[in-house]
């Protein structure tokens, strides 16, 4: 039983989380859109729950801590507000201020550009007046500002990944060694990205490294799909696949019906 490349993503996310964290994960639109920075954070997080990190939980729009055991068979609004979870506030200023007092480890970004030093664009693309223009900022500016370690999930594609995005929306590492600490920030920026192709991670200086690439992909593969060149070592490893039991397990019993994953079943080859 071969994972697919959602499933991949999945798992290699979970390995990242660690017991106790707590993980906000935003409540997204819908599509590809969706299944990055909504469905791939809750495989994962039901993931590690099960293998490694029992006390992780999850904060999900305003849903804290839903029982990821019986996810909705499909992510309807309607759905979501009937979800079995510990607290469900009408008032989000509550959570609001666990996310500013750093309450949050863990949280999940998407974007429509990332540069080589992990900041994001979620606002427009172009110049001034913009040829195109996207969702806006959202929360996405505290994600990168608060949380401890913000993970970025994306599909590999020049487009996303540029040298300089158009607008920084959020700051990741600034322009330079020591950006964020110059600025008064107290965290230190996003710390992995984990895309359809491979894992990246930044270096002490904040340069965007390659991890591993997902079975079947070459380092220039991965090269070529970027609008620069990470960092980049001698011997870049494969991304572990998840075990036969856990590709079952999200399957049957994690997201049977694909609501998290969007249904897809991309050999990862």
């Amino acid at each position: 039983m071969r994972a697919t490349r959602e499933e991949t993503m999945a798992w290699a996310v979970s390995r990242a989380l660690r017991d106790d964290d707590l993980l906000f994960v935003g409540v997204g639109t819908a599509g590809r859109a969706y299944t990055l920075a909504v469905g791939i954070p809750l495989v994962a997080a039901r993931l590690a729950q099960r293998h490694h990190a029992p006390g992780v939980d999850v904060y999900l729009g305003n849903l804290l801590s839903p029982d990821l055991s019986y996810a909705p068979r499909e992510l309807t609004q309607d759905a979501i507000t009937r979800w079995p979870g510990a607290y469900a506030p009408a008032d989000i200023g509550n959570k609001v201020d666990m996310l500013v007092r750093g309450d949050f480890t863990v949280s999940f970004e998407s974007a429509a550009q990332v540069d080589r030093r992990g900041n994001l664009n979620i606002t427009a693309i172009g110049g001034e007046p913009p040829a195109v223009r996207l969702v806006g900022s959202l929360a996405q500016p505290e994600h990168l500002a608060f949380v401890q370690r913000p993970v970025v999930v994306v599909d590999l594609s020049p487009r996303v990944f540029v040298e300089r995005v158009d607008r920084v929306t959020s700051l990741g590492h600034g322009d330079h060694p020591g950006h964020r600490r110059e600025l008064g920030y107290r965290t230190g920026g996003p710390t992995l990205v984990v895309t359809d192709r491979c894992v990246l991670d930044f270096d002490e200086d904040g340069d965007m490294r390659l991890v591993s690439v997902h079975p079947g992909v070459g380092v220039e593969d991965v090269c070529e799909r970027m609008g620069f060149r990470p960092v980049v070592g001698a011997d870049v490893p494969t991304t572990p696949e998840p075990p036969e039991a856990a590709v079952r397990m999200v399957r049957e019993e994690i997201d049977p019906t694909g609501a998290l994953l969007g249904g897809v079943r991309t050999e990862a080859s």
